[in-house]
């Protein structure tokens, strides 16, 4: 008796796969690596945790997991809390699309830190040395300023990658060092608060972004319950421009030749030679941009 074979299915044959299947899958692959390092992170933390406490075995773990509770509740604990690590995110996230652009060319933006302490720098001057204008045309001129500032410093290791091959993690770190000594300069020099180790000047109430308490009270809070204590909460509109620029990175990434390029550099440079790219034009404005991210963090 012969027994029929069943024929393998061609593509064309398969039923096709729902399209909130196909999202689900695809938010999957993009968000378990981020959850698997957090975990793993925090369960290397409760074994740290374990090791330096003293007690029974049980006594260690309650400690470890004492821990945990407080880092919860101080981040998210209450609404004044929750505002507080919004206002650490906002730059931190900024900082992190620096270093997540340059990596998808393939390059380690190890200059960061620099590039935020130079856009923060030429913030501050142009708040000091322009205080006296409205608050409308001060504080986008601050983010311009900072963002351009910013660019620079990251265009630098861009053209020295590019063009003269020097590495970029020397080349940031070295610029790094200089973008801090300088800083220290200002703030123990031009712009010292009278009476007061290494702290600068308070910039005028202008040149300042205002809070999101206050600008809701202001907006919605119109005709919807208003915060109260809004002055109490320490968040500003930063965190709206945090997540814009998430929004335009995912856009230039996915969603344009820009980003096309970018990640066929990242992932072989002769492959995008071959293709007709220029790989040295974009790892400069790689490195511009994200220069320029960075020194919106700083700002």
């Amino acid at each position: 008796m012969v027994v029929p074979t069943a024929q393998p299915q061609t593509p064309e044959q398969r039923p096709p796969v729902p399209g909130m299947v196909l999202w689900l899958r695809r938010l999957w692959l993009s968000m378990s690596r981020p959850l698997i390092s957090v975990v793993l992170a925090m369960l290397v933390g409760g074994i740290v945790i374990m090791f330096t406490s003293n007690g029974s075995l049980l006594d260690r773990f309650s400690a470890a997991l004492t821990a945990y509770q407080y880092l919860y509740v101080g981040s998210f604990g209450s609404l004044f809390n929750f505002s507080y690590t919004l206002t650490i995110v906002a730059p931190l996230i900024l900082a992190g699309l620096s270093v997540a652009i340059a990596f998808r060319a393939g390059l380690f933006n190890i200059g960061a830190e620099g590039q935020l302490a130079v856009g923060a720098m030429t913030a501050g001057i142009i708040g000091f040395k322009l205080g006296a204008w409205p608050g409308w045309a001060l504080i986008p001129l601050m983010l311009l300023g900072s963002m351009f500032a910013g660019a620079i410093w990251g265009g630098i290791v861009g053209a020295l990658k590019a063009w003269r091959g020097a590495h970029e993690v020397v080349t940031t770190i070295m610029l790094n060092w200089i973008a801090f000594f300088v800083t220290d300069y200002l703030i123990d020099g031009p712009f010292k608060a009278p009476f007061q180790a290494n702290q600068t000047q308070t910039l005028p109430a202008q040149g300042t972004l205002p809070k999101v308490s206050l600008f809701y009270n202001h907006t919605l809070g119109t005709f919807l319950p208003k915060i109260a204590q809004p002055e109490g909460y320490l968040v500003d509109v930063g965190i709206f421009f945090a997540l814009l620029a998430l929004v335009i990175y995912w856009f230039l990434m996915a969603r344009t030749t820009f980003g096309y390029e970018v990640r066929v550099i990242g992932q072989n440079q002769k492959a995008a030679r071959y293709a007709g790219i220029s790989v040295k034009r974009n790892i400069f404005v790689v490195m511009a941009i994200a220069g320029a991210i960075s020194g919106l963090a700083g700002a």
